[in-house]
């Protein structure tokens, strides 16, 4: 249906759960002429690529569906990888996304022709594509980060990073580091600690590992889920109601509740040295929260160390600690995380007078509703800056319903483009924080990704879920510069 075609109405970047849910809602508009842009070889995002062992959500099962394709059947509360990647794939063939999918070419531009009004989007592959409209649905987590650790390089071993695991690579018996302590490291650390001759965990800092609920769903649960009318229904709204409460982090006493349990979980390692180099020096929330029943138990294995000494070298046979100790090993895995500030400016994009989306975001990645940035006319991104918190699914849910009504005032109201004023951006993020800065927990000095080089938070949603639904439900049309259509009546606004 696409492979010849060069020029659609919309054009969406990413055919992960963003992009699959605006193919879906399109289609469900009427719109067909659309593509999907997608550099891996199958639906799913970041569940297409994040294969590490012990990979999952870390949002209840039950929140991760959309809610016009609701999973009843999930096995156990928070669900693996493959799970996961199964339902997306599910929802892709349901609702007839693939025809409009074309993999293997990333993205690697995207310019705004400002005589034609259109966007043209350049692949990887040196296609070009015109599109009146984009979708970025690349999200947050699509460049890897690199460890900027002297003599990288140099290693003789085998190197790879966690969310481009290497399953052909044979762990048993060998000597493995890891560099990185936290979400990627927390699920996967546990699935490989049996298996190695020795594994050396790199922490930079502790992180709070909370236990959580996981025991697989019995047969009458799932049977339950399946049968009864509002199960599911009444299990969704139970969970979205405890992650309302929550995600605020403005609930001193759930605060200090999460923190006991954090504490708590770490009493299962007996060694009490280890247990102060696990124990956070920063408040619950300060960072992203985490949650196993099984990492901390891996450090009452013998052949398991933790090392917090900063990391001085690699050497082409192992690791070397400021300490100056050398530590030999024969496979090095990066659990070092994504560039998550940069959300689409990970590739070339230009705007109105040929800004660059770089020089725009040159103090931190900001967009009005995390959605749209002044200057980029008829564009729209889906898990923008200041768009994290809660379910994904949901707030997904809310930017792409959005957006499609932005895509839909295109062709009723006979516009060339429409383009949110650089006031209106101005005022919303000055305003969002302000409302950041009263978070606490996300003043507390901690490293992490939720802050961009100049300081700013860039992406955190410091309100609730609902509260973003109301947001995104707002007219307002006055925030907005448009132009008409040659030919067409021009616009009072």
């Amino acid at each position: 249906m696409t492979s010849n075609r060069t020029r659609y109405r919309v054009a969406i970047i990413g055919a992960g759960p963003g992009g699959i849910c605006s193919a879906i809602k399109l289609m469900e508009a009427g719109i067909r002429d659309f593509v999907v842009l997608e550099k891996a070889t199958g639906v799913g995002g970041t569940w297409w690529h994040n294969r590490y062992p012990g990979a999952e959500c870390d949002v209840p099962s039950h929140l991760y569906s959309f809610s016009f394709e609701i999973r009843k059947d999930w096995s156990r509360p928070y669900a693996g990888q493959q799970e996961i990647l199964e339902y997306m794939q599910h929802c892709a063939e349901k609702y007839a996304v693939l025809p409009f999918v074309r993999f293997g070419d990333a993205v690697s531009a995207a310019h705004w022709q400002e005589g034609a009004a259109r966007w043209e989007l350049v692949t990887e592959s040196g296609q070009r594509i015109e599109a009146d409209a984009v979708i970025s649905a690349i999200g947050m987590f699509n460049e890897l980060a690199y460890p900027g650790i002297p003599g990288l390089d140099s290693f003789e071993g085998h190197c790879f990073h966690s969310a481009r695991w290497d399953h052909d690579h044979d762990l048993d018996g060998r000597r493995v580091a890891v560099i990185g302590s936290a979400a990627s490291a927390v699920q996967f650390v546990p699935e490989i600690a049996e298996k190695v001759a020795g594994l050396d965990l790199y922490q930079r800092t502790a992180n709070w590992v909370l236990p959580k609920d996981d025991a697989p769903y019995t047969a009458e649960q799932l049977e339950h889920f399946r049968s009864h009318p509002t199960a599911v229904a009444d299990r969704r709204e139970e969970l979205y109601e405890a992650l309302e409460n929550f995600i605020t982090f403005s609930n001193t006493k759930a605060l200090t509740q999460a923190e006991a349990a954090g504490l708590e979980n770490l009493q299962t390692v007996r060694d009490p040295e280890l247990r102060r180099k696990l124990t956070p020096t920063h408040p619950f929330g300060c960072k992203r929260p985490l949650a196993s029943n099984r990492f901390y138990p891996v450090f009452n294995m013998d052949h398991v160390h933790l090392i917090t000494d900063p990391i001085e070298r690699i050497t082409p046979r192992g690791v070397v600690s400021a300490d100056g100790t050398e530590r030999a090993v024969d496979t090095l895995i990066l659990a070092t995380g994504f560039q998550t500030g940069r959300y689409l400016s990970a590739i070339d994009v230009t705007g109105r007078g040929e800004r660059s989306l770089n020089d725009a975001w040159r103090d931190g990645a900001q967009a009005y509703l995390g959605i749209t940035t002044a200057g980029f006319p008829n564009l729209f991104m889906l898990y923008g800056p200041n768009t994290n918190n809660g379910s994904i699914l949901y707030m997904l849910e809310r930017q792409v319903d959005y957006a499609l009504r932005r895509i839909l005032q295109l062709e009723r109201e006979s516009l060339a483009w429409i383009d949110i004023r650089e006031a209106a951006m101005a005022q919303y993020n000055t305003r969002l924080q302000q409302d950041i800065d009263k978070v606490e927990v996300w003043q507390a000095g901690c490293s992490g990704y939720y802050r961009a080089p100049s300081g700013r938070v860039v992406t955190q949603w410091p309100h609730t879920m609902a509260e973003f639904r109301a947001r995104t439900n707002r007219d307002d049309s006055d925030a907005y510069e448009s132009a008409p259509r040659s030919g067409a009546r021009a616009s009072s606004r």
